[in-house]
């Protein structure tokens, strides 16, 4: 339908974009964008833009963390990938996928001091000393990381905190990929590691934050070793969803012993859980 005091021509589909935050029924202007549709897309791509290079403040998140009460922050160690800078990082994912030098050597006898003081051997599966490590690296949004890491694991330990695992005090990673996780969690000596990272933005989602459960994790794990989880942030999967999924998930690894394409997440919703009945996909 045509506005009378506009040039912009309405499109019939309009009505579902109460549905979506995808960019559909925009309408025209002869044979082009009408202009404020135009200008928000320019807005969404520079907003992608900066969360991809947005520096993390590590400092500030770790006490964010120990404010929250999440378990072990208040021994919060802040580490580094390979890659030294943000430029390194984007050009050299590999590098991001390994701890620096200084970290490896920092991390390291944390696990073997643990080790000793358990009576226990370093190398054998039996012998991991936590059932969970988190990792949190900013990945390719630190904007998510810096929103939700903190709000999403105070719902996690809500979830889990009776189940009497014994967890390591998190650790953040600067320019970090999600294969960091293998590295930090072998050398703490972990049984399951989960990895909270900024995803990839998208034009309608520069915040979203991903995780990824591995059991046993080593070096050089295939990424069909993990389980992943993903768009945690109040827009898209709520910070109690992912926090059940998560629960369920880990659950089932350390009964089953294994994570990735053997593992799937046949978990309830949060709503059926709790008696509401089932949602309509298209209503949210």
């Amino acid at each position: 339908m045509t506005n009378d005091k506009s040039p912009v021509i309405d499109n019939p589909w309009q009505t579902l974009r109460q549905f979506t935050a995808a960019r559909i029924a925009l309408g025209r202007a002869g044979v082009s964008l009408p202009t404020s549709p135009q200008l928000a897309f320019q807005l969404a791509h520079a907003q992608a833009r900066d969360a991809v290079h947005l520096a993390l403040d590590a400092q500030q998140l770790r006490r964010q963390l120990t404010d929250a009460g999440i378990a072990g922050s208040e021994a919060c160690r802040i580490l580094d990938s390979a890659a030294g800078d943000r430029q390194t990082y984007l050009q050299r994912p590999d590098l991001g996928r390994r701890l620096s030098d200084t970290s490896r050597r920092e991390l390291a006898p944390a696990g073997r001091e643990q080790r000793q003081e358990e009576g226990q051997e370093e190398g054998r599966s039996s012998d991991r000393i936590y059932d969970l490590a988190i990792v949190i690296a900013d990945g390719l949004s630190s904007l998510a990381i810096a929103r939700h890491a903190v709000p999403f694991l105070a719902a996690l330990q809500q979830r889990i905190s009776g189940h009497g695992w014994k967890q390591a005090a998190p650790t953040i990673v600067r320019q970090g990929r999600v294969a960091i996780g293998d590295e930090v969690g072998s050398l703490l000596g972990a049984r399951l590691v989960a990895v909270l990272i900024g995803e990839r933005p998208g034009l309608s989602s520069p915040d979203s934050m991903g995780l990824y459960l591995s059991w046993m994790p080593r070096v050089g794990m295939a990424d069909a070793e993990r389980n992943c989880i993903s768009n945690i942030r109040p827009a898209g999967l709520s910070y109690a969803e992912a926090a059940f999924r998560l629960d369920y998930l880990m659950q089932e690894a350390s009964r089953r012993q294994l994570t990735g394409v053997g593992l799937k997440d046949e978990s309830v919703a949060v709503d059926e859980i709790q008696g509401a009945p089932p949602r309509n996909f298209l209503l949210g």
